[in-house]
């Protein structure tokens, strides 16, 4: 279904990161994708797990304007077109993210919200130009940016403003028929999830409360953002959209 899309996904940290997933999935499916690591260390534990020519992995630092522009320009060399961006890249500083919001520092505050939220916008002002017949963008949420959740601390606020900004671009962007879309995964055990504190206990929780008994993975996520990526979801754009085996919904 995707034989004809070419685009780039941001955010490939191994194999086992949800960015690594759906790079994975959308190529299974005949699209063409530039995957970015953050730096060479990145690349060189998930290069030996690529298996598909249909996959091409590049270094880019989204807290650097010009390496995305480079990593952009790079990309619409090879592809000729972008018809998908997906945006999977979260960071804050540890001594930030384990404190409380009202501890935070300016700095860490600024610095989590350029690399998770602003980075996002930065990317499609780039990226635009590219999608002459339109597209899809998809960001990477959590609940924690609309309920609290212990130990998530400062990337609620975060993961609030970036959801918020889906509905703007979304807006934004619709006169070129571009959509916009935030998909909002339940826990999964990344290595960047570990960074949270009393995570296993969050792992437990939300196996005993989601309807479906257990969690989500990142194959699963990577099967919603594929559909997103596909034409068969042209009439929607400017969601959040969970898949988290239904935990949301669970008061």
């Amino acid at each position: 279904m995707l034989s004809t899309k070419k685009g780039i996904v941001f955010g490939v940290a191994n194999d086992k990161s949800i960015a690594y997933a759906i790079a994975h999935k959308l190529a299974e499916q005949g699209a063409k994708v530039f995957a970015s690591c953050l730096n060479q260390k990145a690349y060189e534990a998930v290069l030996p797990f690529l298996n598909s020519p249909n996959i091409t992995l590049g270094l880019c630092n989204v807290e650097r304007s010009e390496e995305i522009q480079q990593f952009i320009n790079h990309a619409v060399e090879q592809l000729g077109k972008l018809d998908f961006i997906v945006h999977s890249i979260a960071w804050a500083p540890l001594e930030d993210l384990h404190g409380k919001v009202i501890d935070s520092s300016s700095i860490g505050f600024s610095r989590a919200m350029a690399v998770s939220c602003h980075s996002f916008a930065e990317i499609a002002h780039l990226a635009v130009p590219y999608m002459p017949n339109g597209g899809s963008m998809v960001t990477m949420s959590y609940l924690g940016a609309e309920e609290v959740v212990p130990h998530y601390g400062l990337m609620g606020p975060v993961k609030a403003a970036l959801q918020s900004m889906v509905k703007y671009m979304a807006v934004e962007l619709g006169p070129y028929g571009i959509r916009v879309h935030a998909v909002s995964p339940g826990p999964i055990l990344t290595r960047a999830a570990f960074g949270i504190e009393g995570f296993d206990e969050l792992i437990r929780h939300s196996i005993e409360k989601s309807p479906l008994g257990r969690l989500v993975t990142t194959k699963e996520v990577a099967n919603l953002t594929a559909f997103l990526c596909n034409d068969l979801s042209n009439g929607m754009t400017g969601q959040t959209i969970f898949i988290d085996a239904g935990y949301h919904a669970v008061a």
